[in-house]
């Protein structure tokens, strides 16, 4: 298991070789009505088709970094790129997912998915993605759903319409917001497992906010510990289990190791 922390920034492991997609370069971000510091000078790289995921305390700036990183936020210094193109704002090539699935009671499945694509691009350009749309459906299991409304979906099957309206605007990478939060544990579980098909079917690149230590851990190849606010990256630890992960990789001695060394390491310094 690789492990690199450089002077306070934590930088992916070299074993992780696909192509920059996305570089973070000093980025912090005070909000000086309030006097809090909420990051301070975060380095990081993501590279083509891996999974990262970021944990730390509760107010360490994860949230904050995450709408920085979608171009919902400014940063006060530093410099946000994705595919060699500064974030100065919402793209269609930022893929964001929240930790409610937030589909328009009133518009059935399909059109909550083609939602992005009207709001850009007008109803003809939404009703030209039908057929994309369909496709999503079927990859996350919901072939035959797309004419029903949200109530007849249960909390499952709506974020999983939630990830097709994200993945219908085809982009470079996925930013998800403790996504499966809201789910009981049993959906949970399940929701991640089809999250990592969905990604690996599809190479995307993504970064994942939480709470959870074994999520982390079971769905990256690298996990990002921060530090108490001013939030900055303290350790990268490389998720050496092989892929496809599943649920019974938990009882590997190797993913309780991980689950510990994040852990203590977020007791003995995070939280004091």
């Amino acid at each position: 298991m690789a492990v690199l922390s450089i002077a306070g920034e934590a930088v992916a492991p070299a074993g992780l070789l696909g192509r920059p997609v996305y570089e973070l370069r000093g980025v912090s971000k005070t909000f000086v009505r309030r006097n809090v510091q909420a990051l301070d000078k975060v380095d990081l790289v993501l590279r083509e088709g891996t999974f990262s995921s970021i944990i730390g305390p509760s107010g360490c700036g994860k949230s904050t970094l995450l709408k920085i990183m979608a171009g919902l936020q400014p940063p006060s210094s530093g410099s946000v790129v994705l595919e060699g193109k500064p974030v100065m704002g919402p793209r269609r090539d930022i893929g964001m997912m929240f930790q409610q699935a937030t589909l328009f009671p009133w518009r059935t499945t399909i059109e909550n998915i083609v939602l992005p694509i009207e709001i850009r691009d007008g109803k003809a350009a939404a009703r030209a993605k039908h057929d994309q749309a369909r496709q999503l459906l079927d990859l996350v299991g919901l072939k035959g759903f797309e004419n029903v409304y949200p109530s007849e979906l249960s909390g499952g099957m709506a974020q999983r319409a939630a990830i097709c309206r994200m993945l219908i605007t085809e982009p470079a990478v996925l930013l998800l917001d403790e996504p499966f939060s809201a789910l009981d544990e049993l959906s949970r579980d399940f929701m991640n497992m089809e999250l990592q098909r969905i990604c690996l079917e599809r190479n995307a690149t993504s970064f994942l906010v939480t709470h959870s230590i074994p999520e982390a851990v079971i769905l990256s190849d690298v996990v990002y510990v921060m530090s108490p606010r001013p939030g900055r990256f303290v350790e990268a630890i490389t998720v050496d289990l092989p892929r496809p992960r599943t649920l019974d990789m938990m009882s590997d001695p190797r993913f309780g190791t991980l689950v510990h060394r994040i852990r203590n390491h977020l007791d003995k310094g995070a939280f004091q």
